[in-house]
């Protein structure tokens, strides 16, 4: 249903070069019936989709590791970071997406995936939806060494951890991405180890 309190007035686009940057002027009716005039910029980057990849007889879990320049320049002094399988959607829908990235980056051909939840991760600033799923893997489903694109210029390196080494690394802030964060969370709630 559509929100008749938001007015949207003007659209400037103030980057479009790896993905696109929006300045949106609205007016928005707030709870006293006043309208108000806000000035927002929102980053649109597509919706994505992640997935954690776990082994229930081994306890392993497979995450990936490469750079991120945003958070080298926030602090992270290597710029790596550990995060689990995911990529944009482009013109997949999250189930096909997922699987091609589950391959790509991993190495791993799986067929069955089971979406447990979609979100948006920064709502105050980008626009993407991400939907999360788990999968359970196994040796027979190694078909290459993964580690990305070359075209695309992904350098990522496959980790394969114990689940509660994974979860201790959650703790001790070795693991900051919230994506993954949140799956291993998952697998912890719902006792798949």
């Amino acid at each position: 249903m559509k929100n008749n309190s938001i007015k949207i007035t003007k659209k400037e686009v103030l980057s479009d070069n790896w993905y696109t940057l929006r300045k949106v002027t609205y007016e928005y009716l707030n709870k006293n019936g006043i309208w108000e005039t806000h000035t927002r910029e929102a980053y649109d980057r597509g919706n994505g989709a992640v997935i954690l990849l776990y082994n229930t007889a081994s306890k392993k879990v497979i995450l990936t590791q490469q750079f991120r320049l945003p958070t080298y320049i926030n602090g992270n002094d290597t710029g790596m970071m550990i995060e689990a399988c995911a990529g944009l959607l482009d013109q997949d829908n999250p189930e096909d997406c997922i699987r091609k990235e589950i391959k790509e980056e991993t190495g791993y051909e799986i067929s069955k995936v089971k979406k447990i939840f979609e979100t948006y991760m920064s709502p105050g600033s980008v626009t993407e939806i991400l939907y999360f799923f788990i999968a359970e893997y196994n040796n027979e489903m190694k078909i290459s060494d993964g580690g990305g694109i070359a075209e695309e210029q992904e350098n990522i390196e496959v980790l394969e951890l114990d689940f509660d080494k994974a979860i201790k690394m959650m703790y001790s802030g070795e693991i900051k991405d919230a994506k993954t964060i949140m799956l291993l969370q998952y697998a912890k709630i719902h006792d798949l180890m």
